[in-house]
C-alpha cells in the first residue's frame, strides 16, 4: 500500500480553495498566495468563478512553474514551488488567473482589447508586458503571412492580455517598479492597458492602482 502526503485545505479571498502539502513553507502562503489573491479585484473573482490553488512541489518537470484547467464551475491551478521564489510563485498564480480570464471576456471587452492593441501596433509601439507576450508579437509581426494568421494573432492577444491582467493586480498587491527598454511596453501604454482593466474591474477595499493624489 502506497504512501499518500497529508494536505491542507483552507479558504482564501473571494470563497476559493487553497490545498497545499504539509511540507510547503507556511510563509509562502501567508506572505504571497493569500495577499496576491486577495488583490484580486471582485468582478475579477466574479467572472473567473470558483477557483481552486492547489500548491505542490513540482508538477513532473523542472519546467513547468504552473498548470490551471477550466472547469464546470470555475478553475483548477496548480503551482510548482521547486527552485521558485514566493513572489515568483504569486505571479504565476496572477498569469494562471489572466490566461483563464481571456477565454471568458465578453465580446465587447475582447473588441476593446483588441482595438487597444491595434492602436499600438498601427503606432510602432515596441516592447510588451512579458517576455511570452513580446515572443507571441515578434512571431505575428515577423513577415506577411505570420500577420494575417489569426491562430497567431490569437495567441499574441492571449498572452499580452495574460500578462497585463497579471501586472494589473500585481500593481494592486504592492508598489511595482516599471522597467524600461526597447524590450518593455512604454509606460504610456503600460498605463492605458491599466486603466482600461480598472475600469471593468475596480480595485477593492484597500487596494488602489495609483498613489493617492494622481490624476
Amino acid at each position: 500500500m502506497g504512501n499518500t502526503r497529508s494536505e491542507s485545505v483552507c479558504r482564501i479571498a473571494h470563497g476559493w480553495q487553497l490545498c497545499a502539502s504539509r511540507e510547503i513553507s507556511e510563509t509562502l502562503i501567508s506572505d504571497f498566495i493569500r495577499p496576491a489573491v486577495h488583490s484580486v479585484p471582485p468582478r475579477m473573482a466574479c467572472q473567473l468563478r470558483r477557483c481552486r490553488v492547489s500548491v505542490v512541489e513540482d508538477l513532473g518537470s523542472p519546467s513547468v512553474a504552473s498548470r490551471w484547467t477550466a472547469t464546470g464551475v470555475g478553475l483548477e491551478i496548480s503551482l510548482a514551488t521547486a527552485g521558485r521564489e514566493g513572489h515568483d510563485i504569486a505571479v504565476e498564480l496572477l498569469l494562471c488567473l489572466g490566461q483563464a480570464l481571456w477565454e471568458r471576456l465578453s465580446h465587447s471587452q475582447r473588441k476593446a482589447y483588441w482595438l487597444l492593441l491595434d492602436d499600438e501596433i498601427s503606432a510602432g509601439t515596441p516592447g510588451e508586458i512579458d517576455e511570452d507576450a513580446l515572443k507571441q508579437k515578434r512571431l505575428l509581426l515577423s513577415n506577411c503571412s505570420s500577420a494575417g494568421s489569426s491562430r497567431r494573432l490569437e495567441r499574441y492577444g492571449s498572452a499580452s492580455f495574460a500578462g497585463t491582467a497579471a501586472e494589473y493586480v500585481h500593481c494592486l498587491w504592492h508598489d511595482v517598479t516599471v522597467r524600461t527598454g526597447p524590450t518593455f511596453l512604454p509606460a504610456r501604454q503600460l498605463r492605458r492597458r491599466l486603466e482600461l482593466l480598472a475600469r471593468w474591474y475596480p480595485a477593492g477595499r484597500g487596494h488602489r492602482l495609483f498613489p493617492r493624489g494622481e490624476r
